[in-house]
């Protein structure tokens, strides 16, 4: 059974999925959203892959430096024993500038005795649509595309050039490394100076992570969830990614596969809270700045959801010729849910947007922009509120009164409220707080089923959602409303199932949902916890720990029955989740309480 057994390396820019055996099964380059060179992971024959493959005799482990995105898959045999220390080179080189080359480097290196290896190097560009030439020149291996020469990437290397393109065993007894670029270099590839990307890119990451917040326990897995939502991050622009893969089924053989290459405002939004509560407020301002970016005037009207630079279209289209992950087809690149409505969405942002006013005022001239940005997203609730949506899950078809984007509406108006009174905007924040009240009055006369003692899915089904359990944490209802903890009572006894939470259990417009969408685990915990349940909770939450994999990374989903990861991996909102769940159970560490007076 495949786990998603998968370490992620990543430098802002790109990113790439190396299997627990040292295969590199999915990398876009020269960003997230580009082309796939290696996409194995979509179909074993066609896909395209590199990998230091070792015979069975090797025992291989892998794990990640401490604290860093620098990925080490060891080799041990009685022959001998080497690393490959995989990673993309990213560190700062003054003020905001980064380097964070389209590159990947594997840094092999010598343990002991005499191992052996063979390099199977296979790309297959433009998602296996286009064959490839390899050509050998000076100091390089260049692999151009036979539909467009143009396109080619490098391969640069201390090995031999013929072994490595025939896949020869190669015994090391020293030091050596690859480097696959998409841009020719123009300095002198060594190993001196591998060594000094790897020390460079490790200490970055090293730096990064010292300024997370620290924990008591679950530190650990706190920081390696910080770490992929940083990874998860475009640098060129500020967009965050809902995750780096396309189309890994929710189920296997199932058609609930999505390309989630693009930045959700939702999620987006979410990641950066949690990064903000971490102490990382610099992804904040980029990504405020990248809102700004993609609201040119205005009047323009808002997406759910965008391209990493702001594309406003992402047309959807399938990729046939793929057989698709473990023949789950279709594959599929691009988005159509990008035209939905999803009125929930206005709330995330807004709740953002207040935390900015609130702790990062910027100059008189940025906080305006950021004004009009309320402006914006305000008079689009006000007039979108009362209106059927496709809800939080983008459902495709029907639209409906959804309890939740009702919720999130009245988040939106609350925050923009909050906002405008601090701004001394007086009109505005009675306007403003005029609509919230409406709303919440709505949801209560509406949302509520006094027959089911529950807040339920729409105002016209009985059925439950776990979107729900975010009520209080948003502020719309207190924790001890017995209405709140009579919602979270019901989803727990009806959509919790063997450690795990359904979305929902209603059929949608692929049937009913098969498998738990793993955030909603994380909700249920946080909500039990909540309502003074947190012993209960906290065994759920050690439970959910132990269903990531083996380097702790998690999916969108998992199956119920055999635990085993699905869906695009790994999932900025799993690992956001993961973070704000951990955070109830552990104090923070404070420097003052480990000096010495």
């Amino acid at each position: 059974m495949n786990n998603l057994n998968y370490g992620v390396i990543g430098n802002c820019r790109s990113a790439a999925l190396i299997s627990d055996k040292g295969s590199i099964d999915w990398c876009c380059l020269p960003d997230f959203d580009s082309p796939s060179i290696f996409a194995k992971i979509l179909d074993n024959e066609k896909g395209g892959y590199f990998s230091i493959a070792a015979d069975e005799k090797y025992v291989i482990t892998q794990k990640y430096l401490l604290s860093t995105n620098v990925l080490c898959t060891e080799y041990r045999s009685d022959e001998g024993i080497f690393e490959v220390i995989d990673f993309m080179p990213r560190y700062k080189l003054f003020d905001d500038d980064y380097f964070a080359a389209p590159e990947i480097y594997r840094y092999i290196k010598y343990i002991s005795g005499n191992p052996a290896f063979r390099v199977e190097y296979h790309p297959a560009f433009n998602y296996a649509r286009e064959e490839v030439s390899n050509v050998t020149e000076d100091n390089y291996i260049r692999t151009y595309s036979m539909v467009n020469p143009t396109e080619c990437i490098f391969l640069y290397s201390s090995l031999s050039f013929d072994d490595i393109l025939n896949s020869r065993e190669i015994v090391i007894t020293q030091h050596q490394f690859i480097l696959l670029s998409y841009n020719q270099k123009l300095i002198d590839i060594d190993i001196t100076r591998v060594y000094l990307e790897f020390q460079r890119t490790k200490v970055y990451w090293l730096n990064w992570s010292n300024r997370s917040k620290k924990y008591e326990k679950y530190n650990t897995e706190i920081t390696r969830s910080l770490l992929v939502l940083k990874i998860m991050s475009f640098q060129p622009t500020g967009a965050i990614l809902a995750s780096l893969t396309t189309s890994i089924p929710e189920a296997i053989g199932e058609v609930r596969n999505w390309d989630y290459r693009f930045c959700w405002l939702r999620d987006a939004s979410m990641s950066l809270e949690t990064l903000l509560r971490m102490g990382h407020d610099y992804s904040a301002r980029r990504f405020l700045e990248y809102l700004k970016g993609i609201l040119k005037s205005k009047s323009d009207s808002f997406q759910i959801m965008y391209g990493i630079r702001g594309e406003r279209e992402l047309t959807e289209t399938t990729l046939p010729h793929l057989a698709g992950y473990e023949n789950s087809r279709p594959v599929r690149i691009g988005n159509a849910a990008h035209m939905q409505m999803q009125n929930d969405v206005f709330g995330y942002l807004l709740n953002v947007i207040y935390q900015y006013y609130e702790f990062f005022p910027g100059t008189l001239d940025e906080i305006e922009e950021m004004w009009e940005i309320v402006r914006n997203i305000s008079r689009t609730v006000s007039t979108h509120w009362e209106k059927a949506d496709k809800g939080i899950w983008e459902f495709r078809f029907e639209e409906k009164h959804y309890v939740f984007s009702k919720v999130m509406s009245w988040v939106a108006m609350d925050r923009a409220a909050k906002i405008a009174n601090a701004l001394h905007r007086y009109h505005y924040y009675e306007s403003w707080q005029g609509i919230a009240n409406d709303i919440k009055e709505d949801v209560l006369k509406n949302g509520w089923k006094e027959e089911l003692q529950t807040f339920t899915q729409t105002y016209s089904n009985s059925e439950l959602d776990a979107s729900l359990l975010l009520m209080a944490e948003y502020g719309f209802i207190e924790a001890n409303d017995p209405k709140y903890i009579k919602t979270v009572v019901a989803i727990r006894n009806s959509l919790f199932k063997d450690g795990l939470v359904y979305r929902y259990i209603s059929p949608d417009d692929f049937g009913k949902p098969s498998s738990s969408f793993t955030i909603c685990s994380f909700w249920l915990v946080q909500a039990l916890h909540r309502i003074g349940r947190k012993e209960e909770a906290r065994e759920i939450f050690e439970d959910l720990l132990s269903y990531g994999n083996h380097l702790g990374l998690f999916s969108e989903d998992i199956d119920f029955k055999t635990k085993r990861l699905l869906g695009n991996f790994p999932q900025a909102y799993s690992h956001l989740a993961l973070i704000n769940t951990a955070t109830l159970f552990s104090r923070q560490k404070h420097l003052a309480r480990f000096i010495k007076p």
